[in-house]
């Protein structure tokens, strides 16, 4: 009985300590997508700009993003 109540114990308490990473995870994500679009923007103008070898350069940058 006594070990039941030990690990109910932990268990309660560490499924409340692994919620509050979520909001880290939320900024890292946010952060992540940021430098993406930012990416995905300078690429797609020089595109329009002509400048392919650059734009296919930073879009591969900004794929790489998502493997890291």
């Amino acid at each position: 009985m006594k070990k039941l109540l030990i690990t109910i114990t932990l268990v309660l308490f560490s499924s409340s300590a692994f919620a509050g990473s979520c909001l880290k995870l939320v900024g890292k994500v946010d952060e992540k997508m940021q430098q993406v679009m930012e990416l995905r923007d300078a690429g797609k103008k020089a595109h329009e700009e002509g400048d392919h070898a650059k734009s296919e350069e930073l879009l591969i940058k900004a794929l790489n993003l998502f493997k890291s």
